[in-house]
């Protein structure tokens, strides 16, 4: 198989595909293109009543691109109901070395000096590839998803990739669109420049996420 350079992994996301293992110990890693992908729709953004109410408590401190590679450690662990994980040693290494070109990005959760939640992923054009969360308490992950998205609505972005969806992420609003729509709108999208800029304080974050929405919260 032919080596997998950072160069050939932006060729490869800018055509649709993306990388994964088998499991962490595996040496190979596979190319993925699925028929059917995870997106979330910008406007279609969505939380939860009581995770607003978490956020409005400003509980958590949220970073970017200060603890990379312990955030994809973190993401790389395996857990009770997940015994492996896609993320190798050759993945860590190519997203590292796209984080120190500036095209990979990781998101912060802190409590108490603690990190405590987190995501990492890779900017090209307008478009963010989310790659993979963790969170080791309540709510850590999503913090950081709202705060992605906050971003990502500030910074000009119009496509956020999540690969596959889960539950979880339907929760916030994620859909699956076949193949030729999503590679209609990651050509739009890469057509574009975005910029990847700075967690928002919690009154722009509000604006930013909710303005659209009228449900009142106490």
């Amino acid at each position: 198989m032919t080596d997998i350079t950072p160069e050939l992994l932006l060729k490869a996301y800018a055509y649709g595909v993306f990388p994964m293992a088998k499991s962490r110990d595996d040496e190979k890693v596979f190319w993925v293109q699925p028929k059917l992908r995870g997106v979330i729709p910008l406007h279609q953004f969505h939380a939860s009543r009581s995770l607003r109410k978490t956020l409005r408590k400003e509980l958590f401190a949220v970073t970017i691109d200060t603890a990379f590679e312990q955030v994809l450690d973190y993401c790389a662990e395996t857990k009770p109901g997940r015994p492996e994980t896609w993320i190798n040693a050759k993945i860590v290494e190519l997203f590292t070395s796209l984080h120190h070109a500036g095209l990979a990005h990781s998101v912060e959760v802190w409590r108490d000096g603690e990190l405590v939640g987190g995501l990492y992923g890779l900017a090209m054009g307008a478009a963010f590839f989310g790659e993979s969360m963790f969170s080791r308490i309540t709510d850590g992950s999503k913090v950081a998803l709202c705060h992605l998205v906050g971003i990502m609505k500030q910074g000009g972005f119009v496509l956020l990739d999540t690969q596959f969806i889960t539950d979880h992420l339907a929760r916030f609003g994620a859909i699956e669109i076949p193949q030729k729509d999503y590679l209609a709108q990651l050509s739009l999208a890469l057509s574009q420049h975005a910029d990847f800029g700075s967690p928002l304080p919690q009154r722009e974050l509000d604006a930013v996420l909710f303005s659209h929405d009228t449900t009142q919260i106490s």
